[in-house]
């Protein structure tokens, strides 16, 4: 693998981690598209790690208001009097679905990686999700408005982002529009809930890194990082400022159209 494509593979993982257009679903299409080189284990591990620093570098203040509050009503023993509390709580609350059933069939999600076709059919999901969520968009809640249920439910759907193709950000902010949030509300939620399952599958990234061996230089490496971690912190940013003024449409265009010519590609 060329340094360029190391880039470009943290360039894909750090765009498309937080747009909601499923980064796993463009790291299986885009080497069986260009023909690139399969990434190594210890590859995978560092630009999961750097969409991981990326996001805890964004929410930085807020998970620390978060951290001190859930603290602070622990030794109170009123866990849920504070809404910064609270919302911790909601945040492992919609962690634990994904967490139950990705761990229970981790080998059978990890084989459908290896199909570029169930990740374009993933795209097509994901493209759904986005126009429904727009259809039921009523934007009468705030963050703090959320229910159990209501994060029970978003949490529910980064089940299906367990297979390639279908968006984690797109199913949880779709889902948070259903539930009342508007656009603004619900993609930051969406990134919030979303963090502890982003934590999860990058610290096991690197926990490969140690039992896998490296077949690339270290400035490879570093720069994949590198750039996974501004990329990714860039899109964070775009995305947010993006849902203020603008619909979910486009990206909807965006999975349907990628999805739908990989097939036709498979079936020519």
């Amino acid at each position: 693998m060329s340094l360029l494509e190391a880039i470009l593979i943290g360039i894909i993982q750090g765009a498309t981690e937080f747009l909601p257009i499923s980064s796993d679903g463009h790291l299986v299409l885009i080497p069986a598209i260009f023909g690139l080189s399969q990434p190594d284990l210890v590859l995978i591990g560092l630009v999961h790690a750097g969409t991981l620093l990326a996001i805890v570098g964004y929410f930085a203040r807020d998970l620390w208001a978060i951290l001190k509050a859930v603290v602070a009503g622990l030794i109170q023993r009123k866990p849920f009097v504070d809404d910064n509390a609270r919302l911790g709580w909601l945040m492992v609350l919609g962690s634990v679905p994904a967490a139950i059933v990705g761990l229970a069939l981790k080998d059978w999600f990890e084989h459908q990686f290896q199909s570029p076709v169930v990740a374009a059919a993933g795209l097509l999901v994901t493209s759904a999700f986005l126009v429904v969520g727009e259809r039921l968009l009523r934007g009468v809640k705030t963050i703090p408005q959320l229910t159990w249920l209501d994060t029970l439910i978003i949490g529910s759907f980064q089940v299906l982002a367990l297979l390639p193709g279908v968006s984690r950000s797109g199913t949880t902010i779709a889902s948070g529009l259903w539930r009342g949030l508007d656009r603004p509300a619900a993609a930051r939620f969406s990134f919030l809930v979303g963090l502890p399952a982003i934590a999860g599958a990058g610290l096991l990234s690197i926990i490969d890194i140690f039992s896998a061996k490296g077949s690339l230089p270290m400035g490879h490496y570093a720069a994949a990082f590198v750039t996974a971690a501004v990329v990714g912190y860039l899109c964070i940013a775009f995305l947010l400022s993006w849902v203020k003024r603008h619909s979910l449409y486009p990206f909807a265009v965006y999975c349907a159209v990628v999805g739908s010519l990989y097939l036709l590609y498979t079936l020519l």
